[in-house]
């Protein structure tokens, strides 16, 4: 709609106004379900100021809302940086914690330290789902017992993604079935798709019910990939930026979790060359998927109106009067301009 929005006391009280002049586009703010860490900062062990200083970083790239994820780490870790994740103060909403692990296929492990991944067991989920908020877990849903996870996690308000996995596509489409509703970074730690057998990757293209994430960064999918799965699942794309410490922070070595990572060209890796995370801003991301021929409102609607509806947040994601006022403003290079976040919490 064009025209200008006008916010008062936090709301978006108007939009599609006569224009005042100013230039530029109003969206709404980015919303990043997986960020392991930002300006040098990794969420598994951050502080109070720690999230303050990565939240007003996270700002100035758009992000107003997002998930701190914890990669697979010693539950002692876990409980602690779940219970030390902040619900409240400054900057962009901290949405509730995603647990990417541990319950992951020792197969697809990527850059999760393998001694600490587990089978599934509920007690342990409990445990991490009361430590803290938790809003989205990511497991391996062919390992045995996940079924029972995926029910606890959905009982408690709990999004369960599909990540890390070896699934088959029959074991993924029984997942889907179950309850899971997205799988995370789609074509990346999890089995190949092959003419005979698609795996989970595939399963979740053919379904109009299941979500899709995707890193477009230009390292862990290729262009050809990302238009792809753009073309099968249009509308129902989420873009993720799977930062780390390293993003928004310039070369040189950071945690991730238990792991140290250095990065190398722009890549966050492991010492044996595994690619760990990003040093990508969501930003970057709508850019890059704009500039692969997705239109713009498109590739905004993938970091804002998409990922809310994977956390089936209706107050996040979009503008309309009496919602809340996280707007970003962006020019026609897609650099930002300004933003207007509400209180954070």
């Amino acid at each position: 709609m064009r025209g200008d929005v006008e916010i008062d006391d936090g709301r978006v009280v108007g939009v599609g106004l006569s224009p005042k002049g100013k230039r530029g586009i109003a969206v709404p703010g980015f919303v990043d379900l997986q960020v392991n860490g930002f300006a040098g900062v990794d969420f598994l062990t951050a502080s109070a100021a720690d999230y303050e200083r990565a939240g007003e970083a996270l700002l100035e790239v758009g992000v107003t809302a997002y998930q701190p994820t914890f990669i697979t780490a010693p539950e002692e870790m876990l409980l602690e940086a779940l219970r030390a994740m902040p619900t409240t103060g400054r900057g962009p909403h901290v949405i509730g914690a995603h647990l990417d692990g541990p319950f992951l296929s020792p197969e697809r492990l990527g850059t999760h330290p393998p001694a600490y991944r587990r089978d599934p067991d509920v007690a342990l989920l409990d445990r991490f789902l009361d430590a803290g908020r938790v809003t989205t877990v990511t497991l391996a849903p062919e390992l045995e017992g996940a079924g029972a996870l995926v029910e606890r996690a959905r009982e408690r308000g709990v999004v369960v993604g599909a990540g890390h996995t070896n699934a088959t596509a029959e074991q993924a489409h029984a997942a889907f079935d179950h309850g899971v509703t997205t799988v995370s970074h789609i074509f990346n730690a999890m089995r190949p798709f092959t003419q005979r057998d698609p795996g989970v990757s595939g399963a979740a293209l053919a379904r109009p019910d299941v979500f899709v994430q995707m890193i477009v960064d230009g390292w862990h999918l290729a262009d050809e990939t990302v238009r792809l799965v753009w073309a099968v699942a249009a509308g129902r794309v989420a873009l993720v930026s799977d930062a780390t410490a390293a993003a928004a922070a310039g070369p040189g070595t950071y945690r991730l979790g238990a792991v140290e990572i250095t990065v190398t060209n722009g890549v966050p890796l492991r010492d044996d060359g595994v690619i760990a995370g990003t040093a990508l801003t969501m930003l970057d991301a709508v850019r890059n998927l704009h500039a692969l021929g997705v239109p713009f409102e498109d590739a905004v609607g993938a970091a804002t109106t998409v990922p809310a509806g994977i956390l089936g947040r209706s107050d996040l994601g979009v503008l309309e009067i009496g919602g809340r006022c996280d707007v970003i403003v962006l020019d026609d290079r897609l650099e930002l301009l300004r933003l207007a976040p509400s209180s954070g919490g």
